[in-house]
């Protein structure tokens, strides 16, 4: 008996739930996903999927119509991937890239909390499994140059080289 574009769905629905399971090989997977859109018959389309748990496509009659019973199970649609929860941005690490890029119009007074707040933001990053390790690491570059600046500044004033 032919097969409709219907059936062939179906088992396709198969060959993906087999696939995700681990019961077909990415080839094995590709090569019965190209048949059975070639197939033209239930038959073709059993022998496809003979060998996995859901079984074969169900035939378009049952058995109280006076034909064989179905070939098979119908297979389950696979469900939907589960959603990954997204990971929240650090609010620290957000603080000190704030303060880092603030402690260039402050001259470095934003710096020293920047720093601060950077290192902060990794431990915690590190710990929750937070986003924003990125963020951090700009706020404490940026800290830590304008720290270094002052700290400098200090250095050449105490040294009288800026007379």
């Amino acid at each position: 008996m032919r097969a409709s574009n219907t059936d062939r769905d179906r088992t396709v629905d198969v060959l993906k739930a087999a696939y995700a399971e681990g019961r077909l090989s990415r080839d094995e997977y590709g090569q019965r996903f190209d048949a059975a859109y070639k197939a033209q018959t239930y038959g073709q389309l059993a022998q496809l999927v003979a060998d996995l748990p859901a079984g074969p496509m169900p035939g378009p009659f049952g058995a109280a119509a006076g034909l064989p019973a179905a070939y098979g199970p119908a297979p389950m649609p696979m469900p939907p991937p589960m959603p990954m929860p997204a990971r929240r941005v650090n609010g620290m690490a957000i603080t000190s890239l704030a303060l880092g890029v603030l402690s260039l119009p402050t001259l470095g007074a934003a710096g020293l909390g920047a720093v601060a707040t950077g290192h902060v933001a990794k431990a915690q990053i590190r710990a929750r499994g937070d986003e924003g390790t990125g963020l951090a690491t700009i706020g404490l570059v940026l800290g830590w140059l304008s720290v270094g600046g002052w700290v400098l500044l200090f250095l050449l004033a105490a040294l009288g080289v800026l007379d």
